[in-house]
Order: C-alpha cells, then structure tokens, then sequence
C-alpha cells in the first residue's frame, strides 16, 4: 500500500476586481450606444410613416416600397450584428478566438450597413432594367 499525501494546490489569492469592472462596462456602453441610436432612429423612421405598404398606384410606387422595407430590414439586421458583435468584443476577455469573431461579426454589421446604403441603388437600377 501506498501511503503518500494526497497533492493539494496552492491556493491562488483572488484578482482584484476594481477597475476591470468599470472599464467592461464602459467599453460595452461606448459600443452599445450607437447600436441603440441607430434602431431607435429606424424604429421612429418606421413608425413616422402612416401611409399603407399595399396600397401602390404605380410601377414607381411598387418600387419604393420594395426599397424602405429592403433597407429597412438590412439596417434591422446590420444592428442585430453590430449589437452581438459589441457583445461579442465585450465578452472576449482578451481570447484572441472570440476577439476575431467578435471583429468579423462586425465587420459584417459594416456590410450590411453598406448595403443599406446601396439599397436604393440597387432598386433603382433593377426598376430601369424592368420598366
């Protein structure tokens, strides 16, 4: 029989937390913000308009409606990525694995906010080639 004494590790003493704490939340605010500000704006934008998305006289008429709801929703999924990809940075604690996710999430929050922007361009080139 053996009678060695069992391994214990050392204790380690606990980090301290102080500024840490501030500074994620900070950061996670300061990449919140604007995520915010955008939906809430497209949100206003959405709700400001009154007029009945069916309801089109016009080939025209058609072609814009078709236009604020592809922006609108890209600009809905664009905010969904930059708010995960916020997250994501935020909640990386310096793993450069999710550091790189969290950057390419966002990145593909910056496309689709490109293409939001492009939207119209889009439309109005498909509206020319079909009238």
């Amino acid at each position: 029989m053996n009678h060695r004494p069992l391994h214990r590790p050392t204790p380690t003493p606990p980090r301290p937390v102080g500024d840490r704490r501030g500074r994620r939340l900070t950061r996670t605010v300061r990449v919140l913000a604007p995520a915010v500000a955008v939906t809430a704006a497209a949100l206003v934008a959405i709700a400001g308009t009154p007029e009945a998305a069916y309801a089109a006289d016009s080939l025209d008429a058609v072609v814009n409606n078709i236009r604020n709801w592809l922006v609108g929703i890209l600009v809905a999924v664009a905010t969904l990525f930059l708010t995960v990809g916020g997250l994501r940075y935020a909640a990386a604690n310096g793993d450069p694995g999710e550091v790189e996710k969290a950057k390419l999430t966002l990145k593909s929050a910056a496309v689709g906010y490109g293409l939001a922007l492009l939207a119209p361009l889009f439309v109005t080139i498909v509206g020319k080639w079909v009238a």
